[in-house]
């Protein structure tokens, strides 16, 4: 069954404008995981640095960057990172008697790394641009260029192909950046498609880069022996 990432998403209306956000946020690298504005990402944290970084993050202004590691630069210690990332507002948190932090992270704007800053903290700091990246700020744009039909068709072509399940009126009842974003989202693609998602210059290239990514992946693999794409 699809996890059900089609929620209504609504802005955080205290963000009207890229000056409203911090000039340096913590990131958490995590390759492979995407978040993308008005969009949610649940998040298990564990680890003592990450849980020191929301532990920050808590006390001040709740943002964190989410990013992906560089691997065309590999070797690094720590790993270069990607320059481009999406921050997000701890918009949930609730602890475990096992001392992990369980949040969701509503995506607020893109941002592009400036430099990393130096820190005693355990986590990685940088200073980011969110100026290139305005548009974000902005529900709902560019929605009505998206191709709505094509995306559908794509999505419900890979459902079958991995013998999945969807319930298609509430995917039917959401606006198509929701839609978009969320599938982006949910996409099991790799690291690098991930980031083109995350890059493509408005919504209606999001669009087109996942229906292409899900054709790509549907004529290259085709169904494998138990139905599944690899």
């Amino acid at each position: 069954v699809v996890p059900d990432v089609f929620v209504k998403q609504t802005m955080i209306e205290t963000y009207q404008k890229s000056t409203d956000l911090p000039e340096t946020i913590p990131v958490f690298p995590l390759d492979g995981a995407l978040l993308l504005p008005r969009s949610q990402l649940p998040l298990n944290i564990f680890e003592p640095r990450y849980l020191q970084m929301i532990d920050t993050a808590m006390s001040s202004d709740r943002i964190i960057g989410m990013i992906q590691t560089d691997s065309a630069i590999p070797d690094e210690d720590p790993p270069a990172l990607c320059e481009i990332g999406c921050a997000g507002r701890i918009t949930s948190y609730a602890e475990t008697p096992d001392q992990r932090i369980l949040i969701t992270l509503t995506g607020i704007s893109r941002f592009k790394i400036i430099a990393e800053v130096p820190s005693a903290a355990m986590f990685r700091t940088v200073a980011v641009d969110f100026g290139s990246f305005d548009d974000d700020l902005i529900a709902g744009l560019g929605e009505e260029d998206v191709d709505r039909d094509g995306l559908l068709t794509a999505f419900r072509s890979y459902l079958d192909a991995n013998d999945l399940q969807a319930d298609w009126q509430e995917v039917t009842s959401v606006s198509n950046e929701t839609l978009v974003n969320a599938l982006s989202m949910m996409s099991p693609y790799q690291a690098r498609d991930k980031q083109a998602l995350l890059e493509a210059i408005d919504l209606k290239s999001r669009a087109e880069v996942l229906v292409a990514l899900t054709t790509m992946a549907m004529a290259s693999h085709g169904a494998g022996e138990d139905g599944r794409l690899q």
